[in-house]
């Protein structure tokens, strides 16, 4: 088990990937290097689940304190514009033969929970669940959220529509 990740989140999530033997980079977040002579945000990891298939990664860590995941209610899913701004800036630069998301990494409070078939990672004395969703359907829905914080957000329609398991997304294929 690596721990040398900044925080629980992208720790728990890095876990996840070895566990699942996902091969992958983690980029360092203090570093905004930019492509275009600009400062832009860094993304997480680069996930490289088959031969062919790239998939830039964003990591967004919430709370989860309800009593089940049926019908994912109660499911933050906020982001800053300066994510989707910066995700769809690296998506230009390195083109489509990559996949861009934001993955939610959320720790799971509450003691009984019904998972819903969704599948816990146990790291350290927390419990995690992973949802993704593409950059493309989340700048699509994307609503206000905060205009001081500059932050947007998901209905819970939509977010129940597009978000998908990390690992249903991972074993998919990638579309063209």
């Amino acid at each position: 088990m690596r721990d040398f990740s900044l925080n629980h989140y992208e720790r728990a999530f890095e876990n996840w990937l070895i566990d699942h033997r996902i091969p992958y980079v983690h980029c360092e977040d203090h570093h905004r290097l930019g492509p275009l002579d600009r400062s832009v945000k860094n993304f997480d990891f680069l996930l490289r689940p088959e031969p062919g298939r790239n998939v830039i990664a964003e990591v967004k860590g919430r709370t989860f304190a309800g009593s089940t995941l049926a019908d994912r209610a109660g499911l933050e899913c906020w982001v800053t514009r300066d994510d989707v701004a910066s995700l769809q800036t690296w998506k230009r630069v390195l083109g489509s033969d990559y996949e861009v998301v934001f993955v939610f990494a959320y720790r799971v409070v509450q003691a009984d929970v019904d998972f819903d078939g969704h599948e816990p990672l146990v790291f350290g004395p927390d419990r995690y669940v992973f949802f993704c969703l593409l950059l493309d359907d989340y700048a699509r829905y994307m609503k206000s959220r905060s205009r001081k914080w500059r932050t947007v957000a998901l209905a819970a329609a939509d977010f129940r529509r597009y978000a998908k398991p990390l690992g249903t997304f991972l074993s998919q294929h990638k579309t063209q």
